[in-house]
């Protein structure tokens, strides 16, 4: 489903209140400010962000490109589907949002929510040779070889790679560094693109190279 779909009106009326259900905790999505495309035309560019927690009215997000106060933000989680409405407060690294529903899909989101919490300890296996996680602070700095810096945000990472999103689109093979990690841009990703760091790096240090060597 498109990030500029628009919500439907259903007619049904939603059993939750603002206070009845809500979650924390850190999910991974999607993004775009729609209110930035000057034509019908224009494609928008869509940023990587981590759910930080959401109840049927509002929701905390970071991401790398914070918008303005009162700006339409079209999210995308898995576990809620896609979630329109406009930014109330920014943040440090992302924003706070409400959401803006009928009162049945309000209702539909309150089950998600509910059902999201009751199911959040599944693990899935994962069979990639170097298992990648979440950074507790994704937020990180990418250095070009000209020495320009440009602020990210790092979706997941492993021992020897990083999938990062920006308001740049570097050309594969473009040599940079994430942090301290060096590497080179081997991918494209839906919402970013994928860094191949140089050497296998220790998992147990990642965390700290990932701030840059000014910290």
């Amino acid at each position: 489903m498109s990030l500029y779909a628009a919500t439907v009106d259903d007619g049904q009326k939603s059993n939750y209140q603002w206070h009845d259900v809500r979650f924390i905790g850190a999910l991974p999505g999607r993004y775009a400010l729609p209110d930035r495309r000057a034509t019908p035309q224009e494609k928008l560019p869509v940023y990587a962000c981590r759910l930080c927690s959401i109840s049927t009215r509002m929701l905390v997000a970071m991401g790398p490109v914070v918008g303005r106060e009162g700006e339409t933000v079209s999210c995308h989680f898995d576990e809620f589907g896609l979630l329109h409405g406009r930014i109330t407060r920014r943040l440090a690294s992302g924003f706070v949002s409400n959401i803006m529903l009928s009162d049945g899909d309000r209702g539909k989101l309150g089950a998600r929510i509910e059902w999201h919490k009751k199911h959040v300890n599944a693990q899935v296996f994962d069979k990639r040779v170097h298992k990648r996680f979440i950074p507790r602070d994704p937020r990180s700095v990418l250095t070009l070889g000209d020495g320009s810096t440009i602020p990210c945000f790092v979706i997941d990472m492993s021992q020897s790679g990083a999938a990062i999103s920006a308001h740049f689109w570097p050309d594969i093979g473009t040599p940079m560094a994430l942090g301290r990690l060096v590497g080179r841009v081997v991918r494209y990703l839906e919402v970013g693109f994928a860094l191949q760091f140089i050497e296998i790096q220790d998992p147990d240090r990642l965390e700290k190279l990932l701030q840059p060597p000014s910290e």
